[in-house]
């Protein structure tokens, strides 16, 4: 799917991000996920240019509700910090919740949960590729390639 720099500007209006992130040569400007096809894809300039296999949160079907449902969320967000100590290897934070999301679960009587990330450690499971706690898994050598190629405020599009 190719997305054009008006599509991009567009989804990072929606998020409240400014302006997305600006990527040199050789690095994404935008990560999208398809959660039904469990693929995650690096674009450039609209042009995707690597796409990974993907896990998900435990209970992937819908969009993340609040802390402990086990899905991986679903919307527009951004890649807000890293974590070279990471458990899973490395991993990538992803700025959910956002406000909305935060005040639905409150006004649920339930906390939304947070410390969603993108990170390795995905060869390391068993057969079922659904076994995070909400986040996007990868292999190990994977999240090296992406950390490498995905700057912190990239914008990051979770489709179901």
């Amino acid at each position: 799917m190719r997305f054009t720099r008006r599509k991009i500007m567009a989804m990072a209006a929606a998020t409240g991000i400014a302006r997305p992130a600006m990527a040199a040569s050789g690095q994404a400007d935008m990560v999208v996920v398809f959660k039904g096809s469990r693929r995650l894809y690096l674009y450039h300039e609209g042009q995707p240019f690597r796409d990974y296999k993907i896990g998900l949160g435990w209970a992937p079907e819908g969009d993340k509700a609040f802390e402990g449902d086990g899905r991986t969320p679903e919307g527009s967000y951004y890649i807000n910090r890293r974590n070279p100590n990471s458990r899973f290897h490395l991993s990538l934070g992803i700025s959910y919740p956002d406000p909305n999301q935060i005040a639905a679960a409150r006004a649920d009587g339930r906390d939304p949960g947070g410390d969603i990330f993108i990170h390795g450690g995905q060869g390391k499971r068993n057969q079922n590729n659904d076994w995070t706690a909400g986040c996007i898994a990868v292999s190990d050598r994977e999240i090296e390639e992406i950390w490498q190629l995905v700057p912190d405020g990239v914008l990051i599009v979770i489709q179901p």
